[in-house]
């Protein structure tokens, strides 16, 4: 579940720690001003660590596009897409952070952080693994990154959240399947808070060239 906050950035996650996150953005009532809450992230990636993905051998690029993993509470382990333990596919992979990287696709469900990785001494070929992230799709349902899914690490069009107290929001299911039901539903995302529909009682930061979501209560 995606949470945002009215006050303080606070947009990071201790790399090993496996759960699921979203990025900054910014959530604040009509007419007044918010900053984010969690920050770009998700599942955590590491070769040979705790709470990391074990690089199986398969496949020429660790996680490339159109790769699988598998889920674990501890581990996510690179698999054939045919395989029983495959869970969820690589729909984009970049290097580098997330923080300054092109943005996973709007119905990304979580993103694995993939820590930079070297050869031993003793180890033949290179075997390096540079710093990067991967976007991943879940292969069955359920799909948090969905609009109105309750989830995923970027919050777009259709999706629903609720006031938690203090200032804060976090993000449910739409229908009404989550542990809190919707209060407000993203309805449009544009450049301007001028340019958000009437009855607009909610903004929304959203990622991409349409940085403001307008959200409308439900």
């Amino acid at each position: 579940m995606r949470e945002r906050s009215s006050v303080g950035v606070g947009c990071a996650l201790l790399v090993l720690v496996a759960a699921l996150l979203s990025g900054c953005q910014v959530l604040s009532s009509s007419g007044s001003h918010g900053s984010g809450g969690d920050g770009p992230g998700g599942r955590s990636a590491a070769s040979g660590r705790s709470g990391a993905a074990q690089q199986s051998g398969y496949g020429a690029v660790f996680l490339a596009v159109d790769e699988c993993s598998s889920f674990g509470t501890t581990s996510f382990t690179e698999v054939p897409c045919t395989s029983e333990r495959a869970a969820a596919r690589v729909v984009a992979r970049h290097d580098g952070s997330p923080a300054g990287g092109p943005l996973c696709p709007a119905t990304t469900d979580f993103v694995l952080h993939i820590s930079a990785q070297h050869p031993s001494s003793e180890a033949d070929g290179d075997g390096a693994i540079p710093q990067g992230y991967a976007c991943m799709r879940n292969l069955e349902p359920p799909h948090p990154g969905d609009p109105g899914g309750g989830g995923g690490p970027r919050t777009i069009v259709g999706d629903c959240v609720y006031g938690s107290g203090s200032g804060q929001v976090r993000e449910t299911a739409c229908d009404g399947s989550g542990k809190k039901r919707p209060q407000y539903k993203v309805v449009r995302a544009t450049t301007a808070r001028s340019r958000c529909p009437a009855g607009t009682a909610l903004y929304v930061r959203l990622d991409g060239k349409e940085s403001v979501g307008c959200a409308r209560p439900v």
